[in-house]
């Protein structure tokens, strides 16, 4: 299971991990995104920007895992009730290599304010699969991994677009 996906000239992801290659079993598959999650940011730490190591939210611990877990494999506004999302748990493993070559790729990279936390976006823009979001929150002395989700709707991508629009206007005028 280690073959890599081409999705771009210059752009090699792992492969995704499917529900169907674990029988349809969610306790089996979920357990596998867990171990692809630990291996990539547990028991390493990715860089960001080539010098600073992401750091994980890990409580409240939540089935016996950090809570960043529950969070970029989920989806809801509800925190108590957040349901598994698929796409997020299929893309695990792309997380890693999206945070530590977003320069390298040349992917989009902006900060925002949300919620008055300094936040940073990275938006890996795909033709034949889903658009990939990445959310850190920048602390100052350390990074966060906070989030990831897929955006598979044209009024996500507008979305998207226009706040990445929006921080390049806002950086260009402050020049």
């Amino acid at each position: 299971m280690e073959s890599k996906e081409l999705i771009d000239d210059e752009i090699i992801l792992p492969e995704l991990l499917f529900l169907e290659d674990y029988y349809g079993n969610y306790d089996l598959y979920i357990d596998a995104v867990y171990e692809a999650f630990k291996k990539d940011f547990v028991d390493n730490k990715p860089l960001f920007k080539g010098k600073r190591k992401l750091s994980l939210k890990k409580h409240p611990i939540y089935q016996e895992r950090e809570y960043t877990f529950y969070h970029v494999t989920h989806t809801g506004n509800d925190e108590a009730n957040r349901t598994p999302d698929l796409r997020r748990c299929e893309r695990i493993k792309w997380f890693s290599p999206i945070i530590e070559k977003c320069e390298e790729w040349g992917l989009k990279v902006w900060e925002q304010d949300r919620k008055g936390k300094k936040r940073i976006c990275i938006w890996l823009e795909l033709e034949e699969s889903p658009d990939v979001v990445i959310v850190l929150d920048d602390r100052e002395k350390y990074i966060l991994f906070w989030t990831a989700f897929t955006l598979e709707y044209n009024h996500e991508i507008k979305k998207k677009q226009k706040e990445y629009e929006t921080y390049l206007k806002a950086k260009t005028a402050q020049r």
